[in-house]
């Protein structure tokens, strides 16, 4: 089952985004990232047959930062003969280094990373770009003037759309009052963050969802597929957008699609 006829607006953004979205850390970054089993980077030719895939399957949202390690630089070339194709989100305010993460929240900052970016990822625009949150929302969505400088960015054309990739309600409902979207943690085990997708609901904002199957350790119901259900909680929910899920494994990113669709189609 392909994502293709499912694609949808990402709230009143003007974005049209498939319901699926690739996470991209994998493809940049392995030290100091949470998933229970290791795993190595892909070289060129396996990251891009995963895109090469991910395009087959429908998937035109792909999810990028500079805190990814490398993954800006590598989606570059590799995107490279295919920019129209895609929805290209990425993120300004935490850097990551020699293995440590730090943030940055001035206009500046948020300046010169998204000059980076567009240099990294060989194009004009970034389609969305999401403050990469610390956890301080409120603070740093009210105090550090980064917003007001995404605002500023959009009106000059060099992002189509800004958010927040946040960890409090507060934030979520700060963000989408003051911005185009919000990224937000919800899951079998994680709901705490649903008002977030409610007020999106009402009134018109875009919702991707992160850490959309940190779902090994939800008991199910005897024989219930824990990917399925994982989609059906999402996409049941009317202000969910999309849904970012890292993988690196083709078996799993084809799994992943035909249980989103399968979700989506009821």
């Amino acid at each position: 089952m392909s994502l293709h006829d499912l694609h949808r607006p990402l709230g009143d953004s003007g974005l049209i985004v498939s319901p699926l979205g690739l996470g991209t850390v994998k493809l940049g970054r392995d030290q100091g990232v949470k998933y229970p089993n290791g795993f190595t980077i892909p070289d060129d030719a396996a990251a891009r047959a995963l895109l090469d895939q991910a395009r087959a399957l429908g998937i035109n949202l792909i999810d990028t930062a500079p805190a990814y390690g490398v993954s800006e630089e590598r989606l570059g070339p590799l995107l490279r003969s295919q920019r129209e194709e895609w929805v290209i989100v990425s993120k300004v305010g935490e850097e990551f280094v020699d293995g440590q993460s730090s943030f940055d929240f001035s206009p500046r900052h948020a300046r010169l990373s998204l000059e980076r970016s567009l240099k990294r990822l060989e194009t004009d625009r970034i389609d969305l770009l999401l403050v990469h949150s610390d956890g301080n929302d409120v603070a740093i969505l009210r105090d550090s003037g980064i917003y007001e400088t995404l605002a500023e960015l959009k009106r000059e054309g060099k992002i189509r759309a800004f958010g927040l990739s946040g960890k409090t309600v507060e934030g979520g409902l700060l963000a989408l009052q003051r911005g185009d979207c919000a990224m937000v943690t919800y899951n079998l085990a994680e709901q705490g963050e649903k008002p977030v997708l409610d007020y999106a609901a009402n009134h018109g904002k875009g919702i991707l969802i992160k850490k959309a199957l940190a779902s090994g350790h939800v008991v199910l119901r005897e024989g219930q597929d824990p990917i399925q259900a994982s989609f059906e909680l999402l996409f049941g929910h009317p202000g969910v957008g999309a849904a970012i899920v890292g993988t690196i494994n083709p078996q799993h990113l084809a799994v992943n699609a035909a249980a989103a669709a399968a979700a989506i189609r009821g």
